[in-house]
């Protein structure tokens, strides 16, 4: 599976972002996707996860803040991001797990928060 990101970009704090994860195929097919960050210096962390039944997951620093959902139909996962705050600052790397536990990654998108 390949993953491509975009939607990254510059933006002062309080502002919005929504970022997409295009598949390469059928999102269907995936158990899981989620979203990951990481910050300069700082260790990976999942933000966001969607399951293939619908379950949505947010970790405490974006809870309220951010979305995740799926459009099955344009095999496209999206983070909707608002009230952003310069501690969101990162890549964002979008994942895909599939159902014999192999794991994909996307290359990643820069969210800068000023």
């Amino acid at each position: 599976v390949q993953l491509v990101e975009s939607g990254g970009a510059s933006v002062q704090a309080g502002g919005s972002l929504r970022l997409s994860c295009l598949a390469s195929r059928s999102t269907v097919s995936i158990s899981r996707m989620a979203w990951f960050r990481q910050a300069p210096g700082k260790e990976r962390e999942a933000v966001a996860g969607i399951e293939s039944d619908g379950k949505v997951s947010y970790s405490d620093s974006v809870k309220g803040r951010f979305t995740t959902s799926q459009d099955n139909a344009k095999n496209t996962l999206y983070l909707q991001m608002n009230s952003l705050k310069p501690e969101d600052t990162g890549t964002y790397y979008c994942v895909a797990d599939m159902s014999d536990d192999r794991r994909y990654w996307g290359q990643g998108t820069q969210v800068t928060v000023s």
